[in-house]
């Protein structure tokens, strides 16, 4: 019986052992698997949603919002970016220590934080923690998101944290701070991949939704439309062709994505234009076809290679557009092309209006611009041209873009050694006098001064008067004129004749080269 009573105690304490372990082990793993079973159940719905986006009705709006939000749930991330600052010794007056709030447009994600120092005991040095927050999108079931280059600059950590609250390290696998693009991955598998939509497609006035976690706020979905497209020049990155949205969006967005009735992404939210730092109904996304581009580069070479074509341009007005008898300001206006570039060495010409690139029809230089950075260097595209009242098509193989095409082009002038020298004036100043300008012939000190590439000819402007209409037009003292209309002139003679043949009255278009740069400027009256 005693036997028996100890054999069942040890079995007893064998088995509340075994639960001991069991309990300790659930306090550890239970929160994991319990997030990867609530993962895998909004998986399941995100599913469901994308295929009842396609039988739902355009009509019930709030039903294919709903759909939207729920089929993108387990795609959209948070992303939280910490980077460790130091200061040098500080004193009394600096007790409290903030980081600053900047509502700059590419630094929109970094929230103000407030943190106390100690007085009693300073340091002769000190540090504190700039913590950034932002938003992301999956786009691959092994890990890989894609989120804003700003959101992750300089971070020494970066987490991310998914719909079920589960939090992983993240890599960072590239960036393209051109673009503001950026490529991150965490270590897991069966993420739930975003359905990339077609940007170019986007129509204004379509409706849109942002997602994202402004000021933190995780999955929160606003409604919108499409604004505008095609949005450049607006200063946030060297590569800009945004899109437009009235959608809310807040610091913290920055990254998310932007999506179309579909479920589609279609943007990725990068910047709003404010004046409180706040939304104010404008904000600007990175068109989805552009960030594929850029994503597919890093991924798979670790970084972007931009295409080089090698002109310099300028916008078609309608004054120019005349004088070239081009019936319409669609296209981009060529002033120059880069000696040895892929443009010369194709035959592409200045006074070129370029129309259609690859097949895709040419508004603005912008457009041009992006759609050659786009290209792989080395492969050859079909450049449609309009010259002399016809159109022709040049293949040309890109080449790779270096620093600047400028910079280049600038190397390759001869180098400023020498004084200008003396020249005689020519007679015929009269109709010069009307543009407000005095001109001499190119002498070779003239050439050494301002520096101007061998192979150009055409007459100096060395006087001119401030209220004349050739410095309304932006012709400046130093410049080149190399012809009026299309007369080459080298002489002050054969200027002012091609000015007694002209009209100001009907605008007057003058080839000027300013640092080794030619363009073309309308001049009327």
């Amino acid at each position: 019986m005693k036997k028996y009573v100890k054999n069942g105690s040890t079995t007893s304490t064998v088995l509340l052992l075994i639960l001991c372990v069991a309990l300790v082990a659930g306090v550890f793993y239970a929160p994991a698997i319990v997030s990867e079973l609530t993962y895998a159940v909004e998986s399941g719905r995100a599913r469901a949603a994308r295929e009842a986006l396609g039988a739902t009705s355009a009509g019930d709006e709030s039903l294919v919002f709903h759909n939207v939000a729920e089929a993108l749930r387990p795609s959209v991330v948070s992303i939280t970016s910490v980077k460790h600052q130091a200061r040098g010794p500080r004193d009394a007056s600096d007790l409290w220590s903030v980081i600053p709030r900047s509502f700059k447009p590419q630094e929109e994600n970094w929230r103000g934080r407030r943190i106390q120092f100690s007085y009693e005991a300073p340091p002769r040095e000190r540090s504190y923690v700039q913590q950034g927050f932002g938003s992301g999108f999956v786009i691959s079931e092994d890990g890989f998101i894609l989120t804003n280059n700003h959101v992750v600059k300089d971070a020494d950590e970066v987490t991310v944290i998914l719909s079920d609250e589960r939090e992983f390290r993240a890599e960072v696998i590239g960036t393209d701070p051109a673009t503001d693009v950026a490529v991150i991955r965490i270590d897991t598998n069966e993420l739930v991949p975003v359905a990339i939509g077609d940007s170019d497609g986007v129509r204004v006035g379509e409706q849109v939704l942002a997602i994202g976690s402004p000021l933190g706020l995780e999955q929160t979905v606003t409604a919108g439309i499409i604004s505008a497209k095609g949005r450049a020049n607006v200063g946030i990155a060297d590569y800009e062709d945004f899109i437009q949205t009235d959608a809310a969006i807040n610091p913290g967005n920055s990254g998310g994505p932007l999506v179309n009735l579909k479920g589609e992404v279609i943007g990725i939210n990068t910047a709003i234009a404010s004046r409180t730092g706040g939304s104010m109904g404008i904000g600007f996304a990175i068109p989805s076809n552009m960030a594929r581009v850029i994503e597919r580069a890093i991924i798979d070479k670790g970084r972007v290679e931009r295409g080089w074509l090698g002109v310099v341009t300028q916008e078609l007005t309608p004054e120019l557009s005349s004088t070239f008898r081009y019936d319409s300001t669609a296209g981009v206006l060529v002033s120059d092309v880069v000696a040895n570039s892929p443009a010369q060495k194709a035959g592409i010409k200045a006074g070129d209006i370029l129309t259609d690139y690859n097949d895709r029809p040419l508004s603005n230089p912008t457009q041009l611009r992006n759609a050659v950075a786009e290209t792989e260097p080395g492969v050859t595209v079909t450049v449609k041209v309009f010259r002399d009242g016809s159109t022709k098509a040049f293949e040309v193989a890109i080449g790779h873009r270096g620093e600047t095409e400028l910079a280049e082009r600038m190397e390759r002038q001869m180098p400023n050694d020498g004084d200008d020298s003396d020249s005689a004036r020519e007679e015929g100043q009269l109709a010069a006098a009307e543009l407000g300008v005095e001109v001499e012939p190119l002498s070779e000190g003239f050439r050494r001064r301002l520096r101007i590439p061998s192979g150009l000819n055409g007459v100096v402007i060395t006087e001119m008067s401030p209220v004349g209409l050739a410095y309304q037009a932006g012709i400046r003292p130093g410049d080149l004129i190399e012809a009026v209309g299309q007369t080459p002139v080298s002489t002050a003679s054969e200027f002012d004749e091609a000015l007694q043949d002209a009209s100001l009255r009907d605008g007057l278009r003058l080839t000027v080269v300013r640092d080794g740069v030619r363009r073309f400027l309308m001049v009327r009256s």
